[in-house]
């Protein structure tokens, strides 16, 4: 079973950011090897925060050495390599980890993209979800993987590829 908190600062559109929030993880964990977490009588857990580029900017400094806001952070609790096995846990829960979006650099970016800022909110949560799976991209066959599995996500959701307009790239 998949249970996301939403912590909302204010600035962000008036939207419905719990159900949001839980689609996007719940259709992120569902393109995975992870599926089965969605019947599992296991409580898996994702906290998402949706908070200011300050904040954002801070933690990105403070945890990647990045001087900047960026529009996801996400904190995995639980090493890839152990996923497999959290259903073995002994209070029935496991907190898989934390994803934060920044609100300007997400309006911004939904803006320049002529999307809707919950539509590029969902985007990012699916991502860090993916993130918070154990899943990178680094490195080119890493960020087609990575992609290919938000793409199937989204799609699932009704929404568009948001890597389309990088053809021939």
């Amino acid at each position: 079973m998949i249970e996301v908190a939403v912590l909302h600062d204010e600035g962000w559109p008036g939207t419905d950011w719990e159900f949001l929030s839980q689609r996007a993880v719940t259709a992120a964990i569902a393109h995975s090897p992870y599926a089965s977490f969605i019947g599992d009588q296991t409580l898996y857990e994702v906290a998402v925060k949706l908070t200011s580029d300050e904040e954002v900017h801070v933690l990105n400094r403070s945890y990647r050495d990045k001087d900047k806001p960026t529009n996801v952070l996400s904190f995995p609790m639980v090493q890839d390599d152990l996923l497999e096995v959290t259903a073995n846990t002994d209070d029935g829960e496991v907190l898989l980890g934390d994803i934060v979006l920044a609100e300007g650099v997400c309006a911004a970016e939904a803006a320049e993209k002529g999307i809707s800022v919950a539509d590029h909110a969902t985007h990012l949560i699916v991502h860090g979800t993916f993130h918070l799976l154990g899943y990178d991209h680094m490195d080119d066959n890493e960020a087609e993987a990575m992609e290919a599995l938000e793409i199937a996500a989204l799609l699932s959701m009704g929404l568009a590829d948001p890597y389309g307009d990088r053809e021939g790239v």
